[in-house]
């Protein structure tokens, strides 16, 4: 059965193929649940985070990170029916001795969500997963830049 679902390519979902150098990575600075989605990714791809930028193949400088809720729409009552979540994310990449391999780039996300008053405690739930989903769609974007630079490089 091993055989015949790595024959097929398979793979669990998020999971990535990554380069040799890519495979012990250091994240300098970012919240907690980047961080944590970062390491989530690490793992279902064979990698790890490193502890220290020694030995890292590449370090991920987290420049700034910034997440806003804004109200789009309001409800004949006065109430928020509707909400924008933006999370933005500023970072570069650099290897072990903190030579810039790629300047000062952003990561922009932003999810819409509505808001039925009458199940506020589903939609608090609901924020928080769409939350860790924008982390998460942030991280992969990440890893396919340092993919492509890394690769950039090597060549």
């Amino acid at each position: 059965m091993a055989l015949l679902l790595s024959a097929c390519s398979y793979h669990l979902r998020g999971a990535f193929e990554l380069p040799a150098n890519m495979k012990n990575i250091y994240v300098e600075g970012g919240s907690g649940p980047l961080r944590e989605q970062f390491s989530q990714v690490m793992k279902t791809s064979s990698g790890q985070l490193a502890g220290s930028r020694k030995g890292a193949g590449i370090v991920i400088k987290i420049l700034s990170e910034d997440f806003n809720r804004r109200v789009l729409s309001l409800s004949t009552r006065g109430k928020s029916n509707e909400f924008e979540l933006e999370y933005r994310l500023d970072y570069e990449f650099a290897n072990a001795g903190d030579a810039v391999l790629m300047p000062r780039q952003s990561v922009e996300i932003r999810r819409e969500y509505y808001n039925d008053q009458q199940f506020m405690i589903a939609k608090d739930n609901e924020e928080a997963v769409i939350r860790n989903e924008m982390y998460q769609q942030a991280v992969h974007t990440i890893v396919n830049r340092a993919r492509v630079v890394l690769e950039a490089g090597a060549k």
